[in-house]
């Protein structure tokens, strides 16, 4: 189909060209987009509190379930398209070009030319933590509602999951290439630890 998915489709592009000047001056440890901060976690965070404490705070499962999802989507929005590009220079995207073919497009910013990193250090570690933290945090709440039936907020649930899932997977995309680099990345990593059992043998035996 026009919209599938494949490994000729995949391109990574650079950042914009015009990069905040302001930014540059800023110190690595500095929070230099609070805004952006903020936000990166007040959608996501919120959405997880209002799942929490909905049975508390009110008896109307449509109202709940409404929120939660406008919370989500709002999430979405603003990481896909304002938070990863302000915090870590990153973003990501689906276009289709005139013949109708889908291609998937991973931005990452490029270095300066003093070689200096234009993201600060404090901001990213805000990004990949609420990034990477609050998915799992969803996948946790979809296992438990599955065991203990409550059927009526799996779809919610599975909404979280797949939100901030996607925004997850699209990033690590930016992070580290494509999905060939993925792969690359897994086979080194289980390589090194098979190396690292037969030499050191002793460490990886029973107590």
């Amino acid at each position: 189909s026009p919209l599938q998915d494949s490994s000729d489709d995949i391109e990574d592009v650079s950042l914009f060209d015009a990069d905040d000047d302001v930014s540059r001056r800023s110190k690595k440890s500095k929070i230099r987009h609070p805004v952006a901060s903020f936000f990166h976690l007040f959608f996501r965070v919120s959405a997880i509190v209002v799942y929490l404490l909905c049975e508390l705070l009110t008896s109307s499962f449509i109202a709940c379930m409404v929120t939660i999802i406008l919370l989500l989507s709002c999430d979405f929005w603003a990481v896909k398209n304002v938070t990863g590009r302000l915090m870590v220079g990153l973003r990501w995207w689906n276009q289709v070009d005139d013949d109708g073919r889908s291609h998937w497009v991973f931005e990452a910013r490029k270095v300066s030319a003093q070689g200096s990193k234009t993201s600060s250090e404090a901001e990213s570690r805000i990004f990949w933590l609420g990034l990477i933290t609050c998915p799992m945090i969803w996948v946790i709440f979809a296992f438990s509602a599955l065991f203990s039936f409550k059927v009526k907020w799996l779809a919610v649930v599975v909404m979280g999951v797949v939100l901030q899932g996607a925004n997850l997977y699209g990033y690590i995309r930016c992070k580290v290439g494509s999905r060939k680099n993925l792969t690359s990345m897994a086979t080194n990593y289980l390589g090194k630890q098979f190396l690292r059992q037969v030499r050191f043998p002793e460490f990886w035996k029973p107590s």
